[in-house]
């Protein structure tokens, strides 16, 4: 089946979650050790972490996991529409600015904007209808992510060209399980790929973010402080919180980092961390057990099976296509199910 458009899948109007992929060309590894001539490459990766903190705290979206490899990249992001609608016109418009700066200070980077150049911008009503749409759109997010890598990557080479593939993937996540199985399956791509032997070793994910924080969060004295260090860390206080019941430090703590607190699955950082762990041990499969009672637990809340669960992780792309999910009566389920009633039937 042909992939749909975005236009059918993503509505600007709606919160919305997206599991987003991009390639190197020709799956190089422009992010890794070149096979080729033995140069690494491997800080492009710390670029690409950096600029997805940089642009978690500028556009009118949540990012809920990533991983960086060698050749290609995952972002897992929930649109915010109504957090951007909510925006007044001066920040739109300085917020716009950070990314498409009008002048710039000796070392490339955005001037400060003044009073008058607000006013002034604020004052076109067209564009700045059009600088709120694409502050909560995932194809301007990923521009905004590929582009500026891509340049200093040629720059870094001194070399012209693509560096991305071309058209980045997008796959649109329609439930909690759906989140939370594709949240397993990027955070657990480097000990896939045989890049990490464990959670800890897993640089450039999510996880190894959160561990960092929750590691850090063991000298608070309080439990409150405790909260504090794990849901706005120094590490991973850009990402979305993961739990969707939050503690009151998460969800009433104002922060510039992201754009909201609020979480995405339905479990705490702990037993996420447990079931990613039991997971990974099955999907290298060096270890033999059973599953821990607390993981089947989680399971139980997800409504998924111990099978069903690793082949979702396991295979994950290639079992979902371009949306993940069980809910109906969505614009993305109503688009697939139209497009396959109009698939020439096999011969």
């Amino acid at each position: 089946m042909p992939r749909l458009k975005r236009s059918s899948i993503c509505a600007a109007s709606e919160i919305q979650v997206f599991h987003l992929t991009n390639r190197c060309v020709r799956r190089t590894f422009l992010c890794g050790i070149d096979k080729t001539t033995g140069k690494d490459y491997s800080h492009r990766k710390g670029w690409i972490r950096q600029r997805l903190e940089e642009l978690a705290g500028i556009f009118g979206l949540d990012i809920l996991g990533f991983a960086v490899l060698s050749n290609h990249l995952h972002v897992v992001v929930r649109t915010r529409p109504d957090i951007v609608l909510a925006w007044s016109d001066s920040d739109v418009v300085c917020r716009w600015w950070q990314l498409f700066p009008l002048r710039r200070t000796e070392n490339r980077l955005p001037a400060e904007i003044t009073p008058d150049e607000v006013s002034a911008l604020c004052c076109d009503t067209t564009g700045l209808q059009r600088k709120r749409e694409r502050l909560s759109s995932i194809s301007w997010f990923m521009r905004c992510l590929a582009e500026p890598i891509a340049r200093r990557g040629n720059r870094d080479d001194d070399v012209t060209g693509r560096f991305w593939e071309g058209r980045f993937r997008a796959q649109i996540l329609l439930d909690e399980t759906a989140i939370t199985a594709c949240l397993a399956y990027v955070d657990l791509n480097p000990i896939r790929a045989g890049a990490a032997t464990s959670l800890a070793d897993s640089e450039f994910t999510s996880v190894r973010e959160r561990i960092s924080d929750l590691v850090a969060s063991q000298s608070a004295t309080t439990p409150t402080h405790q909260e504090e260090l794990m849901a706005h860390g120094a590490r991973a206080g850009w990402l979305s919180p993961l739990s969707l019941k939050p503690g009151n430090v998460s969800s009433e703590k104002i922060t510039t980092r992201r754009a909201s607190n609020r979480g995405c699955i339905p479990m705490s950082l702990t037993q996420y961390l447990d079931l990613l762990e039991w997971t990974g041990r099955q999907m290298r499969g060096d270890k033999a057990g059973r599953i821990p009672a607390e993981s089947a637990s989680i399971l139980e809340l997800l409504e998924c099976s111990e099978d069903t669960w690793l082949r979702y992780v396991q295979r994950f792309r290639k079992v979902f296509k371009s949306a993940a999910g069980l809910l109906r009566n969505t614009r993305a389920h109503k688009c697939l199910r139209q497009q396959r009633n109009t698939q020439p039937a096999a011969s």
